[in-house]
């Protein structure tokens, strides 16, 4: 045999063994199976992994924990308080847009692969700013753009797989997919704060080294259980209303057909709102607290104040946003979304307005910081609900994506806003925030209104009723 028909006979055996393998894939077949049947004995371990993945993605929510430093004469850094938000409304950008490219990754590669990477991504950029963040540019890149697409990428898997494992208690189901992004930050803005003391012990750089390891290795593990159900599963004894069943059939919605649709457009105006409030909250909480406080003569230390406004962030408002998640995921499914909306956002408004005159006390900074955190983080669980509820479940990765395009805009207009009134104003003491405040609380009552007078989609072909 001529070595050229060797190498010919070598090459269609390889082949050959390469579509062998691929059409039977004994040993990941294996793996499938033992995957599938732990989770469908034990499908708590998705909730599980979906909070560990929260939880670092949650580092976006202690952005404030770092800004005390980043603005002080003293740090080293000399940024303002406008550019310390561009960071943090970089980084809420990049999440939002990279939340459409990770639905689509989902569809294609699977829900895996698309968390580990955004592990990777979060890691690399929070170690990048370690090492070479004392510029600012540094940090937008690195923490804004990196981090925040790292964040954006493995955020919609929980959301994803986590509906599909619990058809039964989805408004649940959601809340406990994205609660472990508010109890991140708790964790996060302690560690660096008071629990941890890492930014006294280490500085904001090596702080940042140290979260980028814990980052990428806790969504990593996270990810290895973010697989969906075999076909045709459905919990233990659980079957689904016919009525359900038949409404669920008419009303799945391609991400086209959804963006033709106004009530799209209502749901994501309505997100906008929201979420600006919230994220105005998150990103100058430090910084009004302080002055706050101050102001009031509650304390007379500009650190103190800051420090006793960062724990009560901390303690109050990262805590009860992620508890929100739950709770608002909880009611949804005795209520139903659009009512537990229209009362969340009502209920937000008033805080808003009300909070700017509440500071000045330690004790009703933690309490309102308590309730609007709780309130904020009833957006992430009823909005995937209200998306899968209106459009459909099957396309959800892709359409909460593009509803959530609606957090990156108030994450942008909310903290930049409230920053720029701040350094347009440092010598006037606290009434310049009193502005930012009042302009979201009127947005989050305009999402109540919008809420409560919408329709929900008709479906552009009936099915078929079903049999009683």
């Amino acid at each position: 045999m001529r070595p050229s028909e060797l190498l010919i006979e070598v090459e269609m055996t390889i082949k050959s063994a390469i579509d062998e393998f691929e059409q039977h894939r004994p040993m990941a077949d294996v793996i499938d199976r033992v995957e599938h049947g732990l989770l469908t004995r034990h499908r708590w371990l998705v909730a599980a992994g979906a909070i560990l993945i929260q939880m670092s993605l949650g580092a976006i929510y202690a952005w404030g924990v770092f800004t005390g430093e980043l603005t002080s004469e003293d740090g080293g850094f000399g940024f303002t308080a406008t550019q310390t938000q561009w960071i943090f409304s970089v980084g809420l950008a990049s999440f939002a847009a990279m939340m459409l490219v990770a639905g689509k990754a989902v569809a294609s590669i699977g829900p895996r692969p698309v968390a580990i990477i955004g592990g990777i991504l979060l890691g690399t950029g929070y170690g990048i700013a370690g090492f070479f963040g004392q510029h600012f540019w540094v940090q937008v890149l690195s923490i804004g753009v990196l981090g925040g697409a790292g964040i954006g990428l493995a955020y919609v898997v929980p959301i994803a797989v986590g509906v599909r494992w619990f058809p039964d208690k989805k408004g649940l189901m959601t809340g406990f997919a994205v609660a472990g992004f508010g109890f991140g930050a708790l964790l996060w803005v302690q560690l660096a704060g008071d629990w941890g003391n890492l930014i006294e012990r280490y500085g904001v750089l090596n702080t940042f080294l140290i979260y980028s390891v814990i980052f990428g290795v806790l969504v990593h593990i996270g990810g290895l259980l973010m697989t969906y159900p075999p076909d045709g599963w459905k919990p233990s004894g659980w079957n689904p209303p016919a009525t359900q069943s038949n409404r669920e059939a008419v009303h799945e919605f391609s991400p086209h057909s959804m963006l033709a649709r106004p009530q799209f457009y209502t749901l994501w105006l309505s997100f906008v709102f929201l979420a600006l409030a919230g994220l105005m909250l998150i990103g100058i909480n430090k910084l009004y607290g302080r002055d706050a406080l101050i102001e009031s003569g509650a304390f007379t230390d500009l650190a103190a104040a800051g420090a006793a406004a960062s724990t009560a962030y901390a303690v109050a408002f990262a805590l009860s946003n992620g508890l929100g998640r739950i709770g608002w995921g909880f009611v949804a499914d005795r209520i139903g979304w659009r009512r537990s909306m229209i009362i969340m956002a009502v209920t937000q408004s008033v805080l808003m307005i009300s909070f700017y005159y509440m500071g000045g006390s330690l004790v009703a900074l933690y309490v309102f910081l308590a309730l609007t955190g709780f309130n904020f983080g009833g957006n992430f669980a009823l909005f995937p609900l209200a998306t899968a509820s209106w459009f459909g479940v099957k396309n959800l990765g892709i359409n909460y994506g593009l509803m959530f395009s609606a957090y990156g805009i108030g994450g942008i207009v909310g903290p930049i806003m409230a920053g720029m009134f701040k350094d347009a104003g440092a010598d006037k003491g606290l009434s310049v925030w009193l502005a930012p405040f009042i302009i979201a609380g009127v947005l989050c009552l305009v999402a109540g209104v919008l809420v409560a007078t919408s329709k929900e989609p008709r479906p552009e072909t009936v099915a078929e009723p079903v049999p009683a």
